[in-house]
């Protein structure tokens, strides 16, 4: 309420409604600036996270070794199997 009295007096009826005008307008730019500052440092902090996030997760080719690890172990295992059920076979006597 002051700064008005002021800048009444200061100013005068005539040129008080473009000084408020020209007032208003650099607090809209100001305030359009600060939203995009702080939309742009958001969206980086949200980047830096999903970095973070994907850089926890394992890498294809240890994801993929983890699921064929077992596979292979099992493949080897009947194999095996197989290699000695053929030579039972193959042996003359064998029951």
């Amino acid at each position: 309420m002051m700064i008005a009295v002021v800048s009444l007096l200061v100013l005068g009826p005539e040129r008080l409604p473009r000084a408020a005008r020209t007032v208003g307008a650099f607090f809209r730019k100001a305030r359009r600036s600060w939203e995009s500052l702080k939309g742009e440092v958001e969206r980086e902090l949200e980047a830096e996270d999903l970095k973070r996030q994907f850089a926890d997760l394992p890498k294809p080719a240890e994801l993929m070794q983890s699921i064929t690890a077992p596979l292979d172990s099992a493949a080897y295992e009947l194999r095996a199997q197989e290699q000695a059920l053929n030579e039972a076979i193959r042996k003359p006597g064998a029951e």
